[in-house]
């Protein structure tokens, strides 16, 4: 963002709809009490702009009369809210926007879920604080599986979940925070912790996401694998609908607690068209039988009828370790975790958003200083290390925001 410019007031950076050309007019209907309300605080920075077919993010810019460099809300707003499918707003144009803007996206089946999803955020911002004695904390909820003979879950708890328990406990006192982790990290508890009227503001998950290869990919593709699942070491070790929680396990006449859930796992925010990582066994990219959709659960926990969540973080195709894991280095949770205790403190969500943007900046031109060696210097490096660089690139770009970008989890009595 450009100097001088308040990220937490939209009327100082701006809001615009972004939606891709020929959409339906009744998404756009059905949006408009949001857009009203964006329309009522940004004022003269409220735009609505198009995404023409083969647009690319410099295209884009370039047609608005921006080059790269900090956001100048004068030509295109700070926070963008996408609108629609990845088949039509390509999921690698929402990676390379997210570098400089705040950046969300919306897509949805039908016109009433995005007129429920609008309907959550208008309520949420306009609703009146109930009075208390004293403020209450803003509470954060961590919910880690530890799945018996199971790598993956064992890292992701003692060395993200964990560390992340203890880093919010020291640099969060003021935060209401509880945790799940291994045992109790079960189905129903999870169920519980998204429709119980007492669970906290920020959900945050550390689990397997469900890959399907076969019919129904669409309906369970990113659903939480839970504790319920016996590891890959029991027999039967196939997974079943009572190991995880998907979009359809959801009811739609019971409110979505939690305003913000940030999941880490595999698939959880969607699928893109070509996998961004090589099959280990073929070495090529795995190419799906259907387009690149956003998961069901993210779409099922904003758009619920009866009051949905306002955002969602989530991983576009396979999460990898390297999130948190770096050769040699004590658990690398920074990013995570400051983005946590952003949106704990009421910031913005795409503004919040930026630390694991930066991240992402920061591997990205390592990645691309080390090709400049080899290509220019003859510099040899092992194959393992730079595949290991450029997964750790894709994966800490692949994580992305679903919802509007300018809402907050916790309401302030500022801007």
């Amino acid at each position: 963002m450009m100097y001088g410019r308040d990220p937490e007031s939209l009327a100082a950076v701006g809001w615009a709809l972004v939606t891709a050309d020929g959409t339906d007019p009744r998404v756009l209907e059905a949006l408009e009490p949001l857009r009203r309300h964006r329309r009522q605080e940004a004022g003269e920075l409220y735009q609505e702009l198009t995404v023409l077919p083969g647009d690319d993010c410099e295209q884009f810019r370039s047609r608005h009369g921006m080059g790269p460099g900090p956001a100048d809300p004068r030509k295109i707003p700070y926070y963008l809210l996408l609108v629609g499918s990845p088949e039509r707003i390509p999921f690698s144009f929402q990676y390379q926007l997210d570098v400089t803007y705040a950046v969300g996206r919306v897509h949805f089946d039908t016109a009433e879920e995005y007129a429920s999803y609008a309907a959550s955020v208008v309520a949420a911002e306009n609703s009146p604080e109930p009075v208390a004695a004293e403020p209450r904390k803003p509470r954060v909820h961590l919910f880690g599986t530890r799945n018996p003979g199971d790598t993956p879950t064992a890292l992701s708890a003692s060395r993200l979940v964990e560390p992340m328990r203890a880093e919010l406990g020291e640099l969060a006192p003021g935060v209401g925070l509880t945790t799940d982790v291994g045992q109790g990290a079960t189905k129903a508890r999870l169920y519980d912790l998204l429709l119980d009227g007492a669970v906290p503001e920020v959900l945050f998950t550390a689990t397997h996401g469900v890959g399907c290869s076969a019919t129904g990919r669409r309906e369970t593709q990113g659903a939480l694998l839970c504790q319920d699942w016996p590891g890959p070491l029991m027999k039967p070790s196939r997974i079943s609908c009572d190991h995880y929680l998907a979009g359809v396990d959801l009811p739609t006449d019971r409110p979505v607690v939690p305003r913000i859930v940030f999941s880490f796992c595999c698939y959880g925010a969607g699928t893109p068209r070509v996998a961004d990582f090589p099959s280990p066994a073929t070495n090529v990219g795995l190419f799906n039988d259907e387009t690149p959709f956003i998961a069901r659960l993210p779409q099922r926990l904003l758009g619920n009828p009866a009051g949905g969540s306002l955002g969602f973080i989530g991983h576009v195709d396979r999460a990898w370790s390297c999130s948190f894991l770096w050769a040699g280095l004590t658990p690398q949770i920074a990013a995570m975790a400051s983005t946590l205790m952003a949106i704990l403190d009421g910031v913005r969500m795409g503004s919040a958003m930026e630390f694991l943007n930066s991240r992402y900046a920061e591997i990205s031109t390592e990645l691309t200083a080390k090709l400049d060696e080899i290509k220019r210097y003859g510099l040899l490096v092992e194959d393992r290390d730079l595949a290991g660089l450029w997964t750790a690139n894709n994966d800490a770009r692949n994580f992305v925001l679903l919802g509007d970008p300018a809402v907050r989890a916790v309401r302030t009595t500022g801007t």
